[in-house]
């Protein structure tokens, strides 16, 4: 990318370019989204994905993806319409769901109508896997040809993000590998939804401990559902 200027800790980067690599680096997010929730769907057998608990309607998988678990959850939302779930599902509600202890959550550019630069950051009385830690992440919606809603959200590489927000605490900044929702509309205005994660907290933490808690990150659908339900539709949130 010829408008990046390497330094000794971040990259300066136009606005210009920043979108062209979010554009870029958020369709195999899309992608691997599209592709988790087509397998869930269709019910393939070999392709890594290992059901945890099936029950009420909700399953919970994970698959081997590096080091760490990626984690997939899928809801059946009865009485809840893709456009009343959309005006949650968004990177902010999800991570108040991560954690109460949320210390600051703030749209930092808009590059587009769906594409925004977000951070998140987590304090010293937050949980584990997220005290003192902050995440520099993207964010990205679609909606595919048959009205399938997606939702994209990963961190920018650590060297971009400098460049973007640079650091002015002590904050470890953790890595959300990929994350994000699939929305499919159903009939009587309900949707099945399909939400995807896999983080590195960064820092040291034994990696048991973050796949188990990891696990719990796929619960948020049910409390995004509270807030979707009493949220006026199509209203975005920022």
């Amino acid at each position: 990318m010829s408008n990046l200027t390497t330094c000794t800790q971040s990259w300066s980067i136009s606005e210009d370019s920043l979108r062209r690599y979010v554009h870029f680096a958020s369709e195999s997010c899309i992608q691997e989204l599209l592709s988790a929730s087509e397998s869930s769907r269709i019910g393939i057998g070999n392709d890594g994905w290992k059901v945890l608990e099936h029950e009420n309607g909700v399953e919970i998988s994970k698959r081997r993806s590096g080091s760490f678990h990626t984690f997939r959850s899928r809801w059946l939302l009865k009485s809840v319409s893709p456009e009343q779930f959309m005006t949650v599902a968004n990177a902010i509600d999800a991570a108040k769901q991560w954690d109460s202890d949320l210390v600051e959550a703030k749209y930092l550019k808009d590059l587009g109508d769906d594409l925004s630069i977000i951070r998140l950051r987590y304090g010293e009385a937050s949980k584990p896997l997220f005290k003192n830690r902050e995440f520099i992440v993207y964010e990205r919606r679609e909606t595919m040809d048959d009205g399938t809603l997606v939702v994209a959200v990963a961190s920018l590489p650590k060297e971009i993000a400098a460049g973007v927000h640079p650091r002015r605490n002590k904050a470890i900044r953790g890595l959300l590998l990929q994350s994000g929702w699939v929305v499919e509309k159903l009939e009587d205005d309900s949707c099945m939804v399909t939400y995807v994660v896999q983080l590195d907290p960064a820092g040291w933490l034994p990696k048991f401990f973050v796949n188990r808690l990891n696990t719990k990150l796929v619960m948020i659908i049910d409390n995004l559902k509270e807030l979707a339900q009493s949220s006026p539709i199509n209203h975005h949130i920022r």
